[in-house]
């Protein structure tokens, strides 16, 4: 349920973060909060809203901390702490998007997250990508944006999956740098750790490697695909050298 409340265990759990940060962050009311008596408690809602506009303006030791984290928390299901593989196909890139709006960028990816035949509502979808989109801009510098639904819940998608779509020319979508956009990746996750791990994967990937570079300039689908596969693979082995050096 999107209104769920949590406790100060349960939040940091969702957050990758351990209960004293948690507490640092009340204490400096960093993070939305509400008191119910001596307990401190949280609305999930907010706390994925926070969270994921935290993720996106992480970078560098920050971010790489924070992906490593969800890495242990996510496990179970990836294979090689590798995301790409689990949840993008070559067929769910659209290298060619002829969107030329904001409100048409939504839409077209709605639309190619629709294809995936794993979406169970498309126009709740690109309703639930608008509110998203009414708190802050999901683009980040570098000309991508990391877009995704204002709530995550089990019932929107058959499983969790991610689409990419280039867009033909630029498209002004709010970064913070004042740059306009091409790339947009469409996060779609049933569950929540998942989500903010993805997010923080993307970040990364965008900040620690050449491809956003590589993308802009593949010449098909394919091509796309294959550079993020490559890339996710060399951070994740950069990372795996750097601990063992340690």
């Amino acid at each position: 349920m999107p209104h769920r409340i949590l406790n100060l265990d349960e939040v940091a759990e969702y957050l990758h973060l351990g209960k004293a940060d948690v507490e640092r962050l009340v204490k400096d009311r960093e993070i939305p909060f509400e008191r119910r008596g001596d307990r401190v408690v949280f609305r999930r809602s907010e706390m994925d809203a926070w969270a994921s506009q935290r993720i996106l303006g992480f970078t560098g030791r920050r971010l790489d901390e924070y992906d490593q984290r969800g890495s242990e928390a996510t496990a179970r299901v990836l294979e090689n702490q590798a995301i790409i593989p689990l949840m993008m196909r070559p067929e769910w890139v659209e290298p060619a998007l002829t969107a030329k709006t904001k409100a048409s960028v939504l839409r077209q990816m709605a639309a190619l997250a629709g294809r995936t035949g794993q979406v169970c509502d498309e126009a709740e979808l690109v309703a639930s990508l608008e509110a998203r989109e009414a708190l802050c801009s999901t683009a980040v510098p570098g000309g991508l944006a990391l877009l995704h639904p204002r709530h995550h819940l089990p019932y929107m998608f058959e499983s969790s999956f991610i689409v990419l779509g280039r867009s033909i020319q630029e498209v002004f979508f709010g970064a913070p740098d004042g740059q306009e956009t091409r790339l947009f990746f469409l996060i779609c996750c049933q569950d929540d750790r998942l989500h903010l791990h993805t997010l923080a994967r993307l970040c990364l990937l965008a900040q620690k490697s050449e491809v956003v570079a590589e993308l802009l300039a593949a010449a098909d689908a394919e091509s796309m695909f294959e550079s993020l596969v490559a890339a996710e693979r060399a951070v994740i082995e950069k990372r795996g050298r750097q601990q063992g050096a340690g």
